[in-house]
């Protein structure tokens, strides 16, 4: 029988997480090896109740760990990639908006061969806010990451063991799954997938959060920013060469009218301002090198943590061999 894992990042889902659970165990438990990963990013409201009373139900399937600050959903996934034992991964929201039963179809594509699965929507039950906020990023990586154009970066996907035993490898503070996922692997295949609306609260995204997120893509998955810099440090240069060549023929050459003090000062600070954009924009690309690889803040800490049973787990599998 095929393992199967689903890590859930949980934030203040008191309301459903323990109704997701229980749909989750009723939908596959009886066609997987199953086990359910949930990572609490230090919830607000009685989230942390609600997850050890099912974990405590279901010892045998889920592994709940408690992180010990809000670290970010992205850091909350890896926690609970780390955690998981399955031939195959799927990460899901909290909110049902992810239905329960269509994880069959992300499973039977990714038994095809793929590295990763990505669920895509013919019909979005998102805010307005959020479906542009999802258009602005998908743009962005398609610039910054080498995105396939028609490809959607949905939370909701599955992966193999040997894509999640990679990704774990990962120790960079500030992960953000997909753009590491097309550093790996370009494996990948799509299944459309039924989008429902929240079944209870507000969506946590937020105009500073997709900020944020954009901020760690440019600045932690390339060297864009400084690549800017060094083309125009180069422009500015070759500008510079431009003027103070023009001066000196001026200068040379009779019947040309003198160069004034003005253009003077400009062609030559133009130059030297272009030279040290250039030499920054060099000097920075090593020093941005050496940051992707060294930043040794960490990516998450799991304060508690309650695992499901080895003996619970060997016993499962034992019975469904």
């Amino acid at each position: 029988m095929t393992s199967l894992s689903i890590v859930i990042p949980v934030y203040n889902a008191e309301k459903t997480i323990g109704e997701l659970c229980l749909a989750l165990i009723t939908n596959l438990a009886a066609d997987y090896l199953l086990e359910i990963v949930l990572i609490n990013d230090l919830s607000l409201d009685e989230t942390d109740a609600v997850c050890k009373r099912i974990q405590t139900e279901f010892p045998e399937t889920i592994t709940y760990a408690r992180l010990s600050r809000n670290f970010g959903e992205h850091n909350a996934v890896m926690a609970g990639l780390h955690l998981t034992k399955g031939d195959y991964v799927v990460i899901m929201d909290d909110d049902f908006q992810n239905p329960p039963e269509e994880v069959y179809k992300l499973v039977s594509e990714i038994q095809k061969g793929y590295d990763v699965v990505y669920s895509q929507y013919s019909d979005k039950k998102d805010s307005l806010f959020r479906n542009l906020g999802s258009y602005l990023n998908g743009s962005m990586a398609r610039v910054i990451l080498d995105k396939p154009a028609n490809l959607y970066l949905s939370s909701f996907k599955a992966m193999n063991r040997f894509l999640v035993d990679e990704l774990i490898t990962y120790k960079n503070p500030n992960p953000y799954i997909d753009a590491i996922i097309l550093r790996i692997t370009k494996n990948i295949g799509t299944v459309e997938i039924r989008h429902d609306h929240r079944m209870t609260g507000t969506s946590g995204y937020t105009l500073k959060k997709l900020a944020a997120l954009w901020g760690d893509m440019i600045v932690s998955y390339s060297l864009i920013p400084i690549r800017i810099l060094a083309v125009v440090g180069f422009i500015l240069t070759l500008l510079g060469l431009y003027s103070v060549a023009d001066l000196m023929i001026r200068n040379l050459l009779p019947n040309m009218s003198d160069p004034s003090d003005m253009e003077q000062l400009t062609s030559v600070t133009m130059f030297f301002r272009g030279f040290q954009l250039l030499a920054t924009g060099i000097v920075g690309e090593y020093v941005g090198r050496i940051y992707l690889k060294l930043n040794q803040e960490p990516q998450f800490i799991i304060r508690e943590i309650k695992l499901v049973q080895p003996e619970c787990y060997a016993a499962e599998k034992e019975r469904n061999r």
